[in-house]
């Protein structure tokens, strides 16, 4: 099966702060070998409410052909 997709980006995610799921912004914090990191931060109150890791490079793996019929 074919993926339909190859990353997510967060549009909303729960604050602890505001104690509700708010409005973020990404932000590159990293550029790692093998990848990049992103963190999360609220518009709300700019506290950091998560992180990601985006691989840069790296392909999936290949689908294994189906064997049989």
């Amino acid at each position: 099966m074919e993926q339909s997709f190859d990353q997510f980006n967060a549009a909303l995610l729960y604050c602890n702060q505001c104690r509700r799921a708010m409005p973020v912004r990404e932000r590159l914090l990293l550029v790692l070998p093998d990848g990049e990191l992103y963190d999360y931060t609220c518009q709300g109150c700019n506290s950091s409410v998560g992180s990601k890791t985006e691989r840069v490079g790296l392909k999936p793996p290949a689908a294994k052909p189906r064997l049989g019929g």
